[in-house]
């Protein structure tokens, strides 16, 4: 049964990995050199706002993870695999002027879907001074009153997205060998843990931070429904976040957290896996689901699973992502309505500004791809 259950899933992952290589390569055609970020009905070339620039990485990352699967993609292998590189390279070489940008607290999500998989292919030593350069960038963010990486809303700000982000930093420091990007990397984490996740598992969006004194005063929200409430993007987010903290430090309290987190979407969202926007909101808002909060949560309890030493919770958190997995699968996907240029519907950008709600989202879209990679390299 468990054999039977696992090659249904592996026929599944598949096929919907195909779509998603078909999806992307349509956007190519039809809108070259583009880097999409939210589909307005379905379409991704509109003209709605982009609050702030933040995803251009995810769309070739897509690219990186298809050629690298390209090998076992039926007998077509290496043309497959030549033409996703080619392109990934055609999308990702312009990013590179944003290793100086600290105008934005994303370097992370913009240099390692691509540079670094660029990197881990090549071993271009000249790839890799890029995403040293950018995580340094990153940590520049650095407040010494607070302890903490600022958003790009404001120096008092803190976002619990920046834990996706933070990883640049603790690269560029074991490249270097400078304790001092490390410091930082590990005191941003260990603020964000004493300040935006709570005693429970759940977490806020946004810290405020007085300026003078570096005390905490408050949480907050940009796109949750309340300062208290837990979006679940963010907690995602979070889930994610802590796990690659733990992987570059080996501090436990960084793993600790991280079940914390993933225990709380995992009992709070509903049975198949897949979240409210927010699990405080209304009860008719909370009807609204966010797929993009599954797609990151699957990713990262596939990637959690590899680091406990815990054998029994580890084949829970990874059963848990399948399942998550297996959900937006077939429930989820785009494959259905030709005219939906997506992969993944029912994601949500920024409720608050009507940026993207129940659409497909370029992140949605890159951790989804990310989750069947994994997923198909351990079936």
């Amino acid at each position: 049964m468990i054999q039977f259950v696992l090659e249904t899933d592996r026929g599944l992952f598949d096929d919907t990995f195909r779509f998603a290589q078909q999806q992307v390569r349509k956007i190519i055609e039809s809108y070259p050199d583009y880097y999409p970020m939210y589909t307005s009905n379905g379409r991704w070339k509109h003209e709605g706002p982009a609050w702030t620039h933040w995803c251009d990485g995810f769309f070739p990352g897509m690219m990186w993870i298809f050629h690298k699967r390209s090998g076992v993609q039926g007998n077509n292998g290496n043309a497959q695999a030549q033409y996703w590189m080619d392109q990934a390279i055609r999308y990702t070489k312009p990013l590179e002027p944003r290793k100086l940008d600290r105008e934005v607290h994303d370097l992370g999500f913009l240099f390692m879907p691509t540079f670094y998989r660029w990197y881990q292919i090549t071993h271009d030593p000249k790839l890799k001074d890029i995403i040293v350069e950018a995580g340094k960038t990153q940590a520049m963010r650095f407040q010494e009153n607070g302890q903490y990486l600022r958003s790009f809303v404001g120096e008092n700000s803190i976002f619990i997205d920046i834990m996706m982000n933070v990883g640049i930093i603790f690269y560029a420091a074991r490249e270097t060998g400078d304790r001092r990007l490390r410091d930082v990397a590990l005191r941003h984490c260990l603020t964000t843990r004493r300040v935006l996740v709570r005693g429970d598992g759940s977490t806020a969006h946004e810290g405020i931070f007085d300026l003078e004194t570096g005390e905490f005063l408050r949480q907050a929200t940009q796109q949750g429904y309340r300062g208290d409430s837990c979006w679940s993007r963010g907690l995602a987010w979070s889930l994610y976040g802590f796990s690659i903290s733990y992987e570059y430090s080996r501090d436990p309290r960084f793993l600790e957290t991280a079940e914390v987190c993933a225990d709380y979407y995992i009992t709070h969202s509903n049975h198949d896996g897949v979240p409210p926007w927010d699990y405080n909101a209304p009860p008719e808002s909370r009807k609204l689901l966010d797929t993009s909060s599954a797609a990151i949560a699957a990713s990262g309890l596939l990637r959690l699973c590899r680091l406990l030493q815990d054998p029994v919770k580890g084949h829970y958190y990874w059963s848990t992502g399948i399942m998550i997995l297996r959900t937006l699968c077939e429930k989820h996907l785009a494959k259905k309505d030709k005219k939906w240029e997506g992969i993944l519907k029912g994601g949500v950008y920024h409720l608050h500004k009507e940026l993207g709600v129940d659409e497909s989202v370029m992140w949605g879209e890159y951790y989804f791809v990310e989750a069947l990679e994994q997923a198909l390299t351990q079936l």
